[in-house]
């Protein structure tokens, strides 16, 4: 399977403060977009090398091991035509500067990850249909290449294997559902149509379930079709493929649902509004007397100042939870809390997906927030943003 895949703007990448996983094996960085394989790729490549293989025996008879040899070349190239696709959408994504994250190639294929939505729908259905269109492209070639050998030998199995397989990609890519392409040109299309994005989401995603649901139901039904005397093995293999093939496309199509609804709760993001009330203390005050004074203030934060009442660290929440009450008193606030570094200073008028991408470029689990003229407003808690961004994606009220 084969689709693009805006970075979910829920929360940074890492909460943790690391950086953001690697996603596999780097191969390259073509366009200076990193590529990345997949550990679950050597699965699928071992899978199609096992199933390639044996079929080898009834068109070419006489290869014997070197069999497999020609299964695993064609894996091989088969993901040289999906790094191809993911390609084409990485080019007209970064025409339009959006950005591409990384390109992954994995189990079911490739996603090339688009950092931000398109503006336009038109745009949209331009990104989204260039991957299949190459694909086709692609066949076409193989198509050509396949006229051009002598057929029944190594050259033409191999030419025509991947034509074949670049013109499933290409159909399978134009359903109209998310995650697929397909699903993003349907999306854009009623995007245009209506002139509200989520319209064309919603109206791709419910395709996109369908489709899951279809898969799971339909592809062991017709790979018994095709293959009545197949063994129990075959036909366990099929059913298992389909049911990973319907997960990730439910996965997906839920996975873009809750991208647009955070697109549409983003703007109304403040950190005015998420602050936390701080009270300042020395770094050698009692945990458990600064707890006291939060309470009597009905502060939720604990800003550390030094000498000058300059913040120098916040108390970690976490930290705190993890010292038994009876031991608060015997603890300098010291012990639990974080140094403050570059980008853990928030300016209080920060709003929308700003507040992400500062968060973003550098994870903390309290963030303190100044006024414009230097002075502490309060502290953002990770957690805090969290919380309101899942109750606005439930539909529930939020405080």
């Amino acid at each position: 399977m084969n689709d693009t895949k805006g970075r979910a703007p829920g929360k940074p990448d890492s909460p943790n403060g690391a950086e953001p996983p690697r996603g596999g094996i780097l191969m390259g960085r073509p366009f200076g977009v990193p590529v990345y394989v997949t550990p679950s790729w050597f699965l699928v490549a071992a899978l199609i090398t096992w199933v390639f293989g044996s079929r080898l025996d009834e068109v070419l008879p006489g290869l014997g091991a070197a069999r497999y040899l020609l299964a695993f070349s064609f894996a091989v190239a088969f993901y040289g035509s999906v790094l191809v696709h993911e390609l084409a959408h990485t080019v007209v994504g970064l025409r339009y500067k959006l950005g591409v994250r990384r390109i992954q190639l994995q189990f079911l294929g490739g996603i090339s990850e688009i950092e931000k939505e398109a503006d336009r729908p038109w745009r949209e259905f331009w990104l989204a249909l260039v991957g299949p269109l190459l694909s086709l492209v692609l066949a076409g070639a193989f198509w050509a290449g396949l006229r051009a050998v002598e057929p029944g030998t190594v050259p033409a199995v191999l030419l025509a294997g991947l034509m074949i397989s670049n013109l499933v990609v290409a159909a399978f890519n134009l359903l109209p559902g998310l995650p697929l392409d397909g699903g993003r040109m349907l999306r854009a299309v009623v995007w245009a149509v209506t002139g509200n994005p989520m319209k064309g989401t919603l109206a791709a995603v419910w395709t996109g379930r369908a489709l899951a649901v279809a898969v799971v139901l339909a592809l062991p039904v017709l790979g018994s079709a095709q293959q009545p005397q197949r063994s129990t093995g075959e036909a366990m293999l099929d059913g298992v493929l389909a049911a990973i093939l319907g997960f990730i496309i439910w996965q997906g199509a839920g996975n873009a649902l809750r991208n647009a609804r955070l697109k549409e709760v983003l703007p109304g993001l403040k950190v005015r509004d998420l602050a936390r009330r701080s009270i300042d203390v020395t770094a050698d005050t009692p945990l458990g007397e600064a707890l006291r004074r939060a309470h009597e203030a009905h502060a939720g934060a604990i800003v550390v100042v030094d000498g000058r009442g300059e913040p120098v660290a916040l108390v970690k929440e976490s930290a705190v939870s993890g010292v038994p009450e009876h031991r608060r008193p015997w603890i300098a606030v010291s012990a639990v809390s974080r140094d403050l570094e570059p980008g853990h200073t928030l300016p209080v008028d920060l709003a929308g997906e700003q507040i992400l991408e500062t968060l973003r470029r550098a994870p903390a689990s309290e963030y303190l927030v100044v006024r414009a003229d230097g002075t502490v407003y309060g502290v953002l808690s990770l957690a805090d943003l969290e919380r309101r961004l899942a109750s606005a994606l439930l539909g529930r009220p939020t405080v």
